[in-house]
């Protein structure tokens, strides 16, 4: 794996969405090892990738060392370049419940999961944007708990498993740390978290690059940050 590669992994990433979602903000290793619990080594390795990379600013040692973003916009779209979707692997389920979504989060809370799940791709940021129609249901499960969890749902809510296609779409994370600390609710449901949902839609197919940068624009438009 190359050092840019490993930038983008799953426990360094949780140093990027730290920086991201604080982009004005003078970062120390120290700060990340304080309120992230990650390790003193590992943290210093990820920020020597960054400024060697030419995404942070500001000096790296002696008592007035502090690194800030470069470009937030450019660390998200380098990203991209490094991450797609088929990195989660994917079970898909058929039903024929247009409300699916309810009583998958009525199943969830009855067994004390409801933490367990967030919504993603179009199910996610239509809660936001309200761009894109599509009848598909994508969801996180927890990864720790991944092969329970679809073996309940798919039992509670009558899912059906098809020789090719679906509407159902329980993905096991690959970013199984840095992904639920992120989550945030809208409209009552768990979804991944701004940056989460454009890095999910960037490469996605059906419509996913078209949504990523309507979010973007609608974000904008709020004053809100990527993460």
């Amino acid at each position: 794996m190359s050092q840019l590669n490993r930038v983008f992994n799953d426990k360094a990433s949780l140093v990027l969405r730290a920086m991201l979602e604080n982009p004005e903000r003078e970062w120390v290793v120290r700060d990340f090892v304080n309120e992230l619990s990650l390790g003193r080594g590992w943290v210093a390795s990820v920020m020597a990738a960054l400024r060697q990379k030419g995404f942070l600013k500001g000096k790296a040692r002696g008592r007035a060392a502090g690194s800030f973003l470069r470009n937030p916009r450019e660390l998200v779209q380098e990203w991209t370049h490094h991450y797609r979707m088929e990195h989660n692997p994917v079970q898909v389920y058929y039903t024929s419940d247009t409300h699916i979504l309810p009583r998958l989060k009525a199943v969830l809370q009855k067994v004390g999961q409801e933490q367990s799940y967030a919504l993603t791709l179009h199910s996610g940021a239509n809660l936001i944007t309200h761009h894109v129609q599509d009848p598909n249901l994508y969801v996180y499960l927890s990864a720790a708990h991944y092969s329970s969890l679809v073996s309940n749902l798919r039992l509670a809510l009558g899912l059906k498993e098809l020789k090719q296609g679906g509407n159902v779409y329980f993905f096991r994370p690959s970013y199984r740390f840095s992904i639920f600390p992120g989550i945030q609710k809208i409209a009552g449901y768990p979804v991944v978290s701004n940056l989460q949902l454009y890095l999910d839609l960037f490469h996605f197919p059906a419509r996913g690059r078209e949504h990523a940068e309507y979010l973007d624009r609608i974000l904008k438009e709020k004053g809100q940050s990527f993460a």
